[in-house]
């Protein structure tokens, strides 16, 4: 049986084996399934090499009766064909006051194990896929709200393009923020965010990337400002870049495949979410794939694969990049 993760709790069944794309949010239902419950419950974390622990603590008698049991299973991805077949016949035959709880998160639907356990009619299993942008910025503006801090709705949104899905890092930001804030008010805007985030001049850096999709010769000044004047590391500057183009060729293929929203498909978020109509116009899927490979080839040289400044290294990309020419 498979139910949403909104029907998880209150607990109603004893085997649980919950999947999915988004691991933040799946480890956080397995912990809320292995609180449930009685107080005196014996409790274990469990790796998919340490079933005997819970095959031990669940079959022994407590000194005045029997114990509850509940396990919960960390990685049953990773399992082994044998400890595939352990954990069907553990999830199939769990008794009454015990709990058995198997996460798998990014566990491929061509695996056996999983085509196995779907099918087992004693095992409630439960999907989480990789919350859409809406959904995580709804789910950010509650965590921030919870934490009484004042964040301007520009910085939410990059906040939410940046750690799309990433609830524990978000959740790590939102403690920074806090102790940053220190129950002053500080508003924390598009700059301050970047910071607290670990990006140098993040505004900066998304013009500049909006520059080179644009095709704008002003790209090679922007370039200057952020390495020289604004000290910015040349392979944040890059990742960046590099981002911003993958997100285009993504942005074409989904379109073409017929997909409605093919900028949240291709995980285009923030700023970039509102430029890429406009930036896509100015490419073809040939010439972005040639651009990627112009983006690794100028990678490898700046890991040391070049006696040349990086700032020429760079430079000859961008002029390769506007003008299609190497």
């Amino acid at each position: 049986m498979q139910v949403s993760p909104q029907k998880l709790l209150p607990v109603e069944h004893r085997s649980y084996y919950l999947f999915g794309e988004d691991r933040d949010i799946l480890v956080e239902a397995g912990e809320a399934l292995l609180a449930a419950g009685e107080e005196g419950a014996i409790r274990l974390r469990l790796d998919v090499s340490e079933l005997e622990r819970y095959e031990v603590e669940s079959r022994s008698q407590a000194l005045f009766g029997p114990q509850a049991c509940y396990a919960l299973v960390r990685d049953a991805e990773s399992a082994t064909p044998k400890q595939s077949e352990h954990l069907l016949k553990l999830a199939a035959s769990v008794s009454l006051q015990n709990r058995l709880i198997l996460c798998a998160p990014g566990i491929t639907w061509k695996k056996a194990l999983h085509k196995k356990m779907l099918a087992e009619t004693k095992v409630v299993s439960c999907e989480f896929r990789t919350p859409s942008l809406e959904q995580f910025q709804a789910w950010l503006a509650d965590e921030i709200k919870a934490s009484n801090l004042y964040v301007t709705a520009d910085a939410n949104m990059m906040m939410a393009g940046s750690l799309h899905g990433l609830r524990e890092a978000a959740k790590q930001l939102i403690t920074r923020m806090k102790l940053y804030d220190h129950e002053e008010g500080v508003q924390f805007d598009v700059a301050l965010v970047g910071e607290l985030l670990g990006e140098h001049a993040p505004q900066d850096l998304d013009d500049f990337c909006h520059a080179v999709a644009m095709k704008e010769t002003r790209a090679i000044i922007l370039l200057r400002r952020l390495l020289i004047n604004q000290q910015v590391s040349d392979v944040q500057l890059h990742t960046w870049l590099s981002m911003r183009l993958q997100g285009l060729l993504m942005f074409l293929w989904y379109q073409r495949m017929g997909e409605r929203r093919p900028a949240q498909a291709a995980r285009i978020f923030g700023a970039a979410s509102q430029l890429v109509g406009q930036e896509v116009k100015q490419w073809n899927a040939p010439e972005l794939m040639i651009a990627m490979k112009k983006m690794t080839d100028t990678e490898k040289l700046l890991k040391g694969a070049s006696i040349e400044s990086r700032l020429l290294v760079l430079e000859r990309l961008l002029l390769g990049l506007i003008t299609q020419h190497d």
